[in-house]
């Protein structure tokens, strides 16, 4: 099968490139594309050296299957031109998400959401993938009524700018004399601050994931109040959930509820100090989920946090099992 990989040398283009090959997708040409700037930089993929590609090189091979890292503006203006041609396009952008005519998928929650006319479909934000990997199978049980969500999210969120600022910070360069990808320092500091702000007070971040709860589980009526913070941490995104249920709950049964939740992987034994943290899921795929307790604040409320790589689940992996499904559908043609 061909496969474009559009935005290739950026940090999550380059983890789409690693779980291809993890995954064993079946990959028999690699087309990968970047700006003008990257184009003759050489690429390993399963021990086979390819060239990167201009976009209109790329449209001239005719991929079937296109995964695209490279910015809204390139998403905006390239995948239409890709998905013309017949091939699926799987944008992590935010620039398809909410266009009601695209599907917001997460494989696990809704892949219903896909037929057979959709050549775009869009890879949800990062922190709403993993939030409602935990989220999704509550609701289903016990009917969410209201989430409020702070998230602790690393500087790999930004880009390989914002590592580069953290990295110079903590080798003692002096704020103004390295570029900055940030407002104020990110070393030893943290930032209320993700995307940028709107007249409500909110950010476009916060906003993001309570436009997209909604649409991927069809469902306008839960209440989301989130608080998106960007940390000093180099590769992972945690979570603190608080969760307001229509139905009454018993905890054993929560744990068995995300237990069985494909993707989730429950760390909660306090006794050993034992709960998800960056450190530990930086490199995996899975969404980890721990401290789950009862909020005797509110009736049916539930308190947990949740961990999971930003750029894998909330970013590459969600994609690449986005292709798996097209595949088992029998729609990457």
């Amino acid at each position: 099968m061909k496969v474009a990989v559009v935005g290739a040398t950026g940090l999550v283009g380059t983890r789409m490139l690693e779980v291809l090959a993890e995954r064993n997708f079946p990959v028999t040409e690699l087309i990968p594309v970047a700006s003008a700037k990257s184009v003759g930089r050489s690429i390993v993929f399963n021990g086979v050296e390819y060239p990167v590609v201009g976009y209109e090189e790329a449209l001239e091979r005719r991929p079937q299957i296109a995964l695209f890292s490279a910015g809204g503006d390139a998403s905006r203006e390239l995948a239409p031109k890709f998905a013309a041609i017949g091939c699926r396009v799987i944008d992590n952008s935010s620039c398809w998400r909410m266009d009601p005519s695209v599907p917001l998928v997460i494989p696990e929650i809704n892949p219903d959401a896909v037929g057979a006319d959709d050549m775009i479909i869009a890879n949800p934000n990062c922190s709403t993938i993993q939030m409602l990997m935990v989220v999704a199978p509550l609701h289903r049980r016990y009917g969410v009524k209201r989430i409020v969500v702070s998230t602790y999210q690393s500087v790999t969120g930004t880009g390989y700018k914002a590592l580069a600022q953290m990295e110079a910070e903590r080798g003692g360069g002096v704020w103004g004399e390295y570029q900055a990808a940030y407002p104020y320092p990110i070393d030893e500091n943290i930032l209320p601050h993700i995307d940028s702000f709107l007249e409500s007070g909110y950010t476009k971040e916060e906003m993001k994931m309570v436009n997209e709860t909604h649409k991927i589980l069809s469902d306008s009526t839960i209440g989301v109040s989130p608080t998106t913070v960007r940390v000093p941490v180099k590769g992972g995104h945690s979570e603190s959930v608080n969760l307001e249920f229509e139905r009454e709950f018993d905890l054993d049964e929560v744990r068995k509820v995300l237990e069985a939740m494909p993707g989730v992987v429950v760390q909660d034994d306090p006794s050993t100090n034992t709960y998800p943290m960056p450190l530990y899921a930086w490199g995996k795929d899975e969404v980890f989920v721990g401290r789950i307790r009862r909020d005797p604040s509110v009736a049916n409320g539930l308190n947990l946090w949740c961990v999971a790589d930003n750029l894998r689940k909330g970013a590459a992996t969600n994609a690449v099992q986005i292709a798996e499904m097209l595949v088992k559908k029998g729609l990457e043609r």
